[in-house]
């Protein structure tokens, strides 16, 4: 379960890097920084009640977390997209 939580953030990390349309169905006219960082937001938000629900389906109940917990997860969903940041801003073609 482990490595389907890291392996499935890591791919939604890095999908807005990675594509120019926007949510991978509506083409922008020029996609910028702005408009990734609200899908990252979005896709950490999307994961993380995905993720929610399979810890209530698989222990029944959902810990409460704080703040703190949120800040580093979305800090850690950010240094996960850094290989699409190097793909899209850094190797430009």
């Amino acid at each position: 379960m482990f490595w389907l939580i890291i392996i499935s953030s890591l791919f939604l990390a890095n999908i807005p890097w990675m594509t120019n349309s926007f949510f991978l169905i509506f083409k922008p006219i020029k996609k910028g920084f702005f408009l990734i960082f609200a899908e990252l937001i979005i896709f950490y938000f999307l994961i993380g009640g995905f993720f929610m629900l399979i810890e209530k389906e698989n222990i029944g109940n959902i810990h409460k977390q704080e703040w703190e917990f949120y800040v580093i997860t979305f800090c850690l969903f950010i240094v996960f997209s850094f290989p699409g940041f190097i793909y899209k801003v850094i190797w430009k073609k």
